[in-house]
């Protein structure tokens, strides 16, 4: 039998040209900006299902985003390995660390890297890329997938296409990586029969390993120690903070990929997109007569060609524009143009200059147990509205600046209140003194739901004291 894939998922990323629907506390690889039922994260995840191809994934991810990666995985039913990064290293960190873990298992296991956040509109296809690109690697190439174009994209980089490759059949070898360049050098590469560079990467582990000690041995001794260190934290696989941070921030294209001797690519022709900006993800979604994608509570007038995005329950209207980018969040707007959506990146970082918390934060912001979300805020109190899904357990906690009021509007609350434990039913409340020890659980079958009101001097969330938590933050 020829030996299984094993797929690596990178979803660290933080989606910052897709602000404001991706942000820091729920980047774009878990949202569903593509598919209303899916994010692109799960999309990935289910692409590999094929048991007899992918052996089970491994998914790289921050420490903050593990157990919305949990969740999303457990709602597609798809078991994985998870591994925290304590930190951003970029990829090339992120490919050593899960080789080393493939290595532990196989030193010769044949590894599929992929991102989190790609949109494939043919997965059979996908996989038999895959299937044929793995016969490259399992001869010592270290292979990708390069698309063929649709058009003289500026923003991605080019492969040109070298000699065939001995053994599979339509696996070649590469000639030269391109970078991104501008539209006529574009129309150029793709006139000569160059390839976007997917990034998608396929090589067996020993081979990469040796790569990455030729190359770039320090990253691997940094990822080695991290991994070395490494210590389980419930589900998750929490690399030593101290041994990772040491690894220089590089990608892989240029610490390995763009240097090697052994790069090979097979080319494919199945939809593709990395819908990195909003325009992209116009280009993905479906159209009506006058060339409009709209997604939410929308209405357009005499408007082509444009992307009109509004979440909940927001009414997003739009008249008279053509070729623009229209997204609407319960706390941020965004307009600009298609062909300048790229600079919705430089707008997050002028955001993040003058502190706004909408650079990072959305209004819901999920947790653990659940989500809260707030609703007023003011000077001297805060109104929230929380959810805790069934089993869900907040922290043993106290503050020192703000008393709460929790009122339960939906399911059942179990109240630790210093020495007691009390049930808190639909249409009851409960009162929390400023000092006192509590904790809020679900022990129900269905989410439970409550409006929780802060009154004093500070409600930031930084003031929360932890005494005890079963998710160990």
């Amino acid at each position: 039998m020829i030996a299984s894939i094993h797929p690596v998922i990178l979803c660290g990323g933080s989606g910052t040209r897709l602000w404001p629907a991706s942000r820091e506390s729920m980047p774009k690889q878990f949202t569903r900006l593509v598919s209303l039922e899916s994010s692109t994260f799960q999309d990935t995840a289910r692409r590999l299902a094929d048991a007899d191809v992918f052996e089970r994934p491994c998914v790289l991810t921050s420490s903050d985003a593990r157990f919305i990666v949990a969740e999303q995985l457990a709602e597609i039913g798809i078991d994985a390995d998870i591994i925290l990064e304590p930190e951003r290293r970029d990829s090339a960190a992120a490919v050593a660390v899960a080789t080393l873990h493939a290595a532990r298992r196989d030193p010769r296991a044949v590894v599929l890297i992929l991102a989190a956040d790609h949109v494939i509109g043919d997965t059979p296809a996908f996989v038999e890329a895959a299937r044929h690109a793995a016969a490259g690697a399992r001869a010592g190439q270290i292979m990708t997938l390069g698309i063929t174009p649709t058009a003289p994209a500026t923003g991605y980089g080019y492969i040109r296409v070298g000699t065939a490759l001995e053994g599979a059949s339509g696996n070649h070898r590469v000639e030269r990586f391109v970078e991104k360049p501008d539209r006529a050098g574009a129309e150029r590469l793709i006139a000569e029969g160059a390839l976007w560079n997917s990034g998608y990467f396929l090589f067996r582990a020993d081979v990469m390993l040796a790569e990455l000690e030729a190359h770039v041995p320090e990253i691997l001794a940094a990822t080695r120690a991290a991994l070395d260190g490494a210590v389980r934290d419930l589900d998750f696989v929490r690399l030593d903070a101290a041994a990772f941070g040491r690894a220089p921030k590089t990608s892989i294209d240029y610490a390995v990929i763009e240097r090697t001797e052994r790069a090979g690519v097979r080319p494919v022709a199945f939809p593709w997109s990395d819908v990195g900006t909003w325009d992209a993800v116009w280009a993905v979604l479906p159209h009506d007569a006058e060339g409009n994608a709209l997604r939410g509570r929308v209405e357009a007038l005499d408007t082509r060609g444009s992307l009109i995005h509004s979440e909940g329950e927001h009414l997003t209207t739009v008249v008279g524009l053509d070729d623009v980018v229209v997204v609407t969040t319960a706390d941020a707007v965004l307009v600009t143009s298609k062909a300048r959506a790229t600079q919705v990146k430089d707008l997050v970082t002028r955001l993040r200059e003058k502190a706004h918390p909408e650079a990072d934060a959305h209004r819901r912001m999920y947790r653990p147990w659940g989500w809260y979300q707030r609703i007023d805020i003011g000077e001297r109190f805060q109104v929230k509205r929380i959810l805790v899904t069934p089993g869900g357990r907040l922290s043993l906690q106290k503050h020192y600046h703000r008393a709460e009021h929790w009122v339960v509007v939906k399911g059942t609350a179990e109240v630790t209140l210093n020495d007691a434990v009390v049930l808190v039913h639909e249409n009851e409340a409960i009162y929390l003194p400023i000092g006192s020890m509590h904790r809020l659980t679900n022990p129900g079958k269905i989410p439970l739901e409550l409006i929780e009101v802060q009154v004093g001097s500070y409600t930031g969330e930084d003031d929360i004291i932890r005494v005890e938590d079963i998710y160990g933050r």
